[in-house]
């Protein structure tokens, strides 16, 4: 009797390593998009606006190789942002890749106003084709917060979620130094009441909390789906480009490498208050894009 069961099976075998190979080809190729954050820009700004700005960053990101920008939740607050920045991403062939956001999480009589904005403006980060949103938990200042705190940041941190799943953007945790510092008491706080929620490191935020980014990587791969990047000398003190700190990029893209990392990366600048910058910020723009073209293989 012909054995249909025994040839397919044969075919079947004979199929899966090629496939394999592809797939594994495809994720060996994918490079993530290289992002740009407009910080350096707001720090001058009244009130780190960026809407009155924005044809200027955009022009700057695209002139540098930046592939993508990430918004600060103040350019979608006017009425006309997504037309604005609808037309500058096409006049400039810049997509939109995200958005940061901030808020008072852990103070629960805020709740309300803060899921009310965060839903307006997911929904039109959603319009301008934005796919992630980095979410800071908020600063209770030089104390760590109560574990009810902890209760209400979390329940902010999950209704943001399906609010970001309902317009297909993904919600990361970004840090600045007080949600990783005292062995990273606010972050492990929202991760034991939010087990399924991603992370977008600061790696230079983790180094001024004396965390070494490397080992975070190694710890957390899984989650990670965004990063931002920025570089800072011996001395600590910001660079004024990626590639004029000392940093140690080639290690993180290595240990990126190594967790097999899927997500894409934002180079956010930023300067010690009162530098005079000695060039252009396009023109660092473009040499960080560059750099980490070397030292990071994307």
């Amino acid at each position: 009797m012909f054995d249909m069961t025994a040839v397919t099976r044969r075919r079947l075998f004979g199929i899966l390593p090629g496939m394999l190979g592809t797939a594994l080809t495809k994720a060996a190729e994918r490079k993530p998009t290289v992002a740009g954050h407009p910080w350096v820009y707001a720090a001058t700004q009244a009130k780190y606006d960026i809407y009155p700005i924005l044809d200027r960053i955009f022009a700057d990101m695209s002139w540098a190789g930046i592939e993508a920008i990430e918004l600060m939740s103040t350019a979608l607050e006017p009425v006309d942002a997504v037309q604005r920045i609808g037309d500058l991403s096409a006049k400039y062939r810049l997509p939109v890749i995200g958005m940061s956001h901030e808020g008072a999480m852990y103070d629960r009589a805020q709740y309300a106003a803060i899921v009310e904005k965060a839903e307006r403006l997911i929904g039109r980060l959603a319009q301008v084709g934005g796919r992630t949103l980095g979410t800071s938990v908020g600063d209770p200042g030089k104390r760590k917060k109560t574990p009810q705190e902890l209760d209400a940041q979390a329940d902010v941190v999950k209704k943001l979620m399906d609010i970001c799943a309902k317009n297909k953007v993904v919600l990361n945790l970004h840090n600045h130094i007080y949600e990783v510092r005292d062995d990273e008491y606010d972050l492990k706080g929202t991760l034991a009441r939010v087990p399924g929620v991603k992370l977008g490191p600061d790696l230079d935020w983790l180094k001024g909390a004396g965390i070494d980014p490397v080992d975070f990587i190694r710890r957390y791969g899984g989650r990670i789906v965004y990063a931002h990047l920025r570089d800072r000398k011996a001395d600590g003190v910001w660079s004024e480009a990626m590639g004029e700190g000392t940093t140690d990029y080639v290690a993180i893209g290595q240990a990126f490498r190594e967790v097999n990392f899927e997500g894409d990366v934002a180079i956010e600048l930023a300067h010690p208050r009162g530098f005079q910058p000695t060039r252009p910020l396009r023109e660092s723009l473009k040499m960080s894009r560059e750099y980490v073209r070397k030292t990071m293989g994307w």
